[in-house]
């Protein structure tokens, strides 16, 4: 995959406005500010092509990204206090639209703050992926921020919270410092060349 061709394509608040699925989809979910933006960036090795919200939550969007000939498909965060129960609403019609879809969708990145405990929230997006029974991967975000002496043992303590719901492997990652950038992009080729599980997802 080319990650030099990328380019944001559109932005979409309704499940009749997503865009055909035409291409392989690699989806990544995670709280506000845990760090989506920056990591599609990093992956992407550009600053601006997905857009850091100056009010996490405010907009319940799902972003998709052209990255060569995949989707990258961001879902809007979830977890922010100050959002109404109407704009929580909309977030789940959106995104319960989106996976019930026959959509060509590889794998879901779920992004975790590998500082701190799993929120609530987060919690609930581990049970909603095992029930759907949707293939996942972790990303943890801020690895740059852990001192050595932690990373091991952080890295063991996620796989115990989160391979019980399905959790295919877990990623450290930092979208200062590229740490964990080469390990994701292994698992999108993975998952392309076996070509075969095409709708894995729906």
């Amino acid at each position: 995959m080319n990650y030099h061709k990328a380019d944001f394509q559109a932005s979409y608040g309704l499940s009749s406005q997503l865009p055909e699925s035409d291409r392989p989809e690699f989806v990544f979910s995670g709280r506000s500010n845990v760090g989506k933006s920056s990591l599609i960036n990093k992956l992407c090795n550009r600053k601006n092509l997905a857009r850091v919200s100056a009010t996490p939550g405010k907009t319940a969007t799902i972003n998709f990204y052209t990255i060569d000939s995949v989707y990258f498909v961001d879902l809007p965060g979830y977890g922010y206090a100050k959002v109404s129960n109407a704009d929580r609403k909309r977030w789940d019609d959106l995104i319960n639209s989106y996976f019930d879809a026959n959509r060509y969708r590889c794998l879901l990145v779920q992004l975790l703050d590998s500082r701190h405990d799993p929120s609530a929230d987060d919690m609930q997006m581990l049970e909603y992926l095992q029930y759907r029974q949707i293939p996942f991967i972790v990303a943890l975000t801020k690895a740059d921020k852990l001192k050595k002496s932690q990373i091991q043992n952080t890295i063991q303590y996620f796989e115990e919270i989160c391979t019980p719901f399905g959790c295919k492997g877990i990623v450290l990652t930092s979208s200062d410092n590229g740490t964990g950038i080469p390990e994701l992009k292994a698992q999108f080729d993975s998952y392309l060349q076996e070509d075969g599980e095409s709708d894995g997802l729906s």
